[in-house]
């Protein structure tokens, strides 16, 4: 699905309560030139994903070619921190997700504020994560994994992609939830701690669904459920928590399209518009979906939906994150 720029500027006109004339110049021409996303993390990393394969599409809508750039360090910190603080004029963004815009924000001692320093841009895609436990563990499902776990307190382990990450806060949230203890091992990312649940080294972890599916078609693994609302297209035989046996055991690795603040609300429409037509290309749609993707129904879309997201995610984490006690080492 292609856009004619002009055609997604009167998409973001569209949206504004005022008259349809009542536009600034910067906007009516924006955008001349290219535009840079910044990407947190490195080349492959969920944001990576996805910024990529909506990049094309919005360079094409836009009439500018849309550049990804990846600034990798601090969890994310490096890049956010770059783009607070640079022009708010549209050519600069990022990529934020749940590391970034609500962690962060408490774990380490930042020159820049999540909320104010940023004006939400879109929604985007995001990764349910699973559970998964070594194939030697003697539970089959969720509820005799969590038996197994209150019968032998302190003696499994779990890994984590280290202090902060989604699966450190997912096995805190569960140990809380579910009233068990268990150890918690940090890797350097959720791939080697995967590892050693195949390896039988480690009792289970958390991980997104697309990277977990081939150990666990193969067998190598077991699947006790998705920190998803609903079952995935990709994976339909792997039941939610909720459907195993654990209420309200909800998490998705989200992420969303962020400008510096400041940016005129004309130009985040604009981008927004273009993003929205570049997610629901049918050829997009279809590459998301096969890697577990959930991609945000069309009411959700939006720059409102990414701003409240962020607050009510900021209210669930924020209490946990300090009663554990997490700080950047």
């Amino acid at each position: 699905m292609q856009y004619h720029r002009r055609h997604i500027l009167r998409l973001a006109a569209s949206a504004l309560t005022l008259p349809a004339v009542v536009r600034t110049a910067s906007a009516e021409s924006f955008p001349s030139r290219p535009i840079t996303i910044y990407v947190p993390f490195a080349p492959g990393a969920l944001n990576d994903i996805v910024a990529r394969l909506l990049s094309d599409g919005m360079g094409k809508a836009l009439g500018q070619p849309v550049i990804v750039e990846n600034l990798a360090g601090a969890d994310g910190t490096i890049a956010t921190s770059r783009v607070a603080h640079t022009a708010p004029d549209g050519y600069t963004l990022i990529v934020g997700n749940w590391n970034t815009q609500v962690a962060n924000g408490l774990i380490y001692a930042q020159q820049y504020d999540i909320v104010k320093d940023f004006e939400p841009v879109m929604l985007l895609p995001a990764a349910p994560m699973v559970l998964v436990a070594k194939k030697a563990t003697p539970a089959t499902d969720l509820k005799a994994f969590i038996a197994w776990l209150k019968a032998n307190p302190d003696k499994a382990s779990v890994g984590t992609a280290g202090v902060g990450s989604p699966p450190h806060m997912l096995a805190l949230l569960f140990r809380k939830q579910t009233g068990t203890q268990f150890g918690l091992i940090p890797y350097r990312g959720a791939g080697p701690a995967m590892q050693d649940v195949v390896a039988g080294q480690i009792d289970a972890t958390f991980i997104t669904v697309a990277p977990a599916l081939p150990q666990i078609a193969a067998g190598s693994i077991k699947a006790f459920g998705l920190t998803a609302q609903q079952r995935v297209a990709a994976a339909p035989d792997i039941p939610t928590m909720a459907e195993a046996g654990l209420p309200n055991f909800y998490f998705s690795y989200w992420s969303g399209l962020f400008a510096p603040h400041g940016t005129p609300a004309e130009i985040v429409r604009a981008i927004g518009a273009a993003a929205v037509a570049a997610m629901n290309a049918a050829a997009i749609r279809q590459k998301l979906d096969a890697q577990a993707f959930e991609t945000p129904p069309p009411d959700r879309q939006t720059a409102q939906a990414l701003a409240q997201l962020q607050r009510d995610e900021i209210a669930k984490w924020w209490p946990i994150i300090k009663e554990a006690g997490i700080k950047a080492e």
